[in-house]
Parts: structure tokens; C-alpha cells; sequence
């Protein structure tokens, strides 16, 4: 059976087809949110708007890759995180879309959260169903957070520490914008952090499993007032972020030594912090870029799993 599945962030329109008798991801696609030139976001009305209107084009386009009339079930992420009093608007888009899809098809409307669904794109991309079936150590780290993740074999969701301030995609979004890049930043920071060929020393501020990241902004301010170079200055702001990860991992581990870390979100699309934290962090585990940063993949198979199709997912998809 196919499932489809529909995210609608605070950064993208995402939409994809998984395949629960091949155990793939058969279609997915993508629209980022247009942000003006020097803005940090967008406002949720305007942000509203963008998915309304890219909501039709996208499902279209879906219908012209995948044959959606297999389709057996519609999942959507309906807000940001499974906690009590998490909302934002810009996720009632999706929920319109899938709820008016799933209800002229007569199929089940499975609602679930933006973050699950990066949890569960994170760990089918890392090891498929075998990581579903055990406890596991997740990092979603974006614009809108940087926790630390406990998920047991349930399925249930622990925040073991998170950002005291600012989170790290904020922090490297900001210094993108501050550089002249366009909104979201990570990418264009990361590549220009790729020619620096600098030996740095991070520094980190953390306390236990909680991180407090408002002072990164500062150092990376002060070093492009003193005249540092731009791209000395982008490796320096991501490898802060991956020496804050790897020692909130190492208090987070001294509990669970044994369990698998994965890395989720739209920062750990980085191959600089990926190769930073590896060296440093035993069985981390991070996955291809499409299935780190904001997609509709999790969202698609958490709707497999909710209706039954679970036991078909075998593999993942690198």
C-alpha cells in the first residue's frame, strides 16, 4: 500500500509517497517558503499563505510521479512538537489538505507532529525498522530547536536536554543573513565554512544535557567586527554547534552508554559538523540530507505504522 504523507513548516511545503510493500520512499517534493533578502523567517500568517497557494501546484506535481490513487492512508503533521500547548499556524495548511484528500478518498487522516516526523525520516534513513524497535538517542536540531531526544521502543518521546536560548539553526541562519545569504542560511554557511582551512577550536556552553548557544551569536559577531575572515568565521559557528552536540551526547550517554545517537533536523545537513561529531562520538549516526532537513517522509511512514503497514518496512533509503 502507499501512504502519503504532508508537512507544512515554518520553512518548507513538503509532500511524499512511501511504499510500504518495498519498504521506499517512491516520490517526494519540496517548496521552500520565500523568504525576502535580510529577513529571519516569516511571519505565520504569511507563511499560511505560501502553503495554501504551493499546496495544489505540489500535489499535482505528486500526482504526475506517483499514481496516488494507491494511496490508502494521508498523514500530516498538524504541530511542531508532541507536547501540550505546541501550535503554530502555518501547520493548518497541511491539515486542510490532508483532511480534505483523505476525507473525498474515505481514508484515515493519521495527525502527528513536525518533530516526529523528523524523528521517524532520521531513523528508517539510519537503520530502517531496526532502529523503531529500540531505545535510541535522537538530536533534532533546526531553526526551532535543539533538543535531545530519548525514544523508546513505544514510540515515546523524552526531552533529555535542549537549548537554554537560542537555537542552533537560529544562530546559523543569523550569521547567513548577516553575510548577505538568503533565509534559510545553513547551506550557503556550510559551504563557505568548507573553504576555511583553518584549524579551529570550538567552545561550547553546556551544562549537563542543556546548552545555552545566545553566546555563539556573540563570539561570531565580534569576529566579523574584528575583520575575520567570513568563511573562517561560518566554520567556527557550525563547529561550536557540533562540539556543543557531541558533549551534551557525552552526558546524555553516561546513563545510556550503549544506546545509537542519530542526528535530525536541518543543521545536521552539514557534512562539517557530521565529520566533526563522528570523530568525536562513536556510533553517531546521521543520514542523506533529504531525510535530515524539513520533509513529509516521517510523516509518511508514521501513517504506515499508524494503520498497520509497519512490519513491511524493512530498509532504509540512502
Amino acid at each position: 500500500m502507499l501512504t502519503l504523507g504532508i508537512d507544512t513548516s515554518n520553512y518548507a511545503t513538503s509532500l511524499a509517497v512511501f511504499d510500504t510493500n518495498a519498504g521506499e520512499v517512491v516520490y517526494d517534493c519540496k517548496q521552500f517558503l520565500p523568504v525576502r533578502q535580510g529577513q529571519l523567517g516569516l511571519r505565520q500568517s504569511d507563511a499560511l499563505f505560501h502553503h495554501t497557494a504551493a499546496l495544489p501546484r505540489l500535489l499535482e506535481t505528486l500526482g504526475e510521479q506517483a499514481d496516488l490513487t494507491g494511496v490508502e492512508a494521508v498523514g500530516v503533521s498538524a504541530r511542531p512538537r508532541p507536547v501540550e500547548g505546541s501550535y503554530m499556524p502555518c501547520f493548518l495548511a497541511g491539515v486542510s489538505a490532508a483532511t480534505a484528500f483523505s476525507a473525498a478518498r474515505r481514508l484515515p487522516l493519521v495527525q502527528t507532529t513536525h518533530q516526529q516526523g523528523h524523528i521517524a525520516a532520521a531513523l528508517f534513513a539510519a537503520g530502517g525498522s531496526e532502529l523503531f524497535g529500540r531505545p535510541v538517542l535522537v538530536f533534532h536540531v533546526s531553526g526551532g530547536t535543539t533538543d535531545l531526544l530519548h525514544c523508546d521502543a513505544a514510540g515515546r518521546i523524552t526531552c533529555l536536554g535542549t537549548s537554554r536560548d537560542l537555537y542552533a539553526g537560529q544562530a546559523v541562519d543569523r550569521l547567513g543573513v548577516r553575510l548577505g545569504f538568503s533565509f534559510p542560511a545553513g547551506a550557503q554557511v556550510s559551504r563557505l565554512a568548507e573553504s576555511c582551512p583553518d584549524e579551529i577550536r570550538p567552545r561550547a556552553s553546556v551544562k549537563g544535557t542543556d546548552c545555552s548557544l545566545s553566546g555563539l551569536q556573540n563570539q561570531y559577531e565580534k569576529l566579523l567586527a574584528e575583520g575575520a575572515d567570513p568563511a573562517y568565521v561560518c566554520k567556527y559557528c557550525l563547529l561550536c554547534v557540533a562540539e556543543t552536540l557531541c558533549r551534551m551526547a557525552g552526558a546524555a550517554r553516561q546513563n545510556s552508554a550503549e544506546l545509537p545517537v542519530v542526528f535530525a533536523g536541518g543543521v545536521m545537513s552539514s557534512d562539517l559538523i557530521r565529520r566533526y561529531v563522528t570523530a568525536r562520538l562513536p556510533g553517531a549516526r546521521f543520514v542523506p540530507g533529504k531525510f535530515a532537513s524539513d520533509n513529509a517522509i516521517g510523516v509518511a511512514l508514521l501513517a504506515a505504522k499508524e494503520v498497520g503497514a509497519w512490519p513491511s518496512i524493512s530498509r532504509s533509503t540512502n
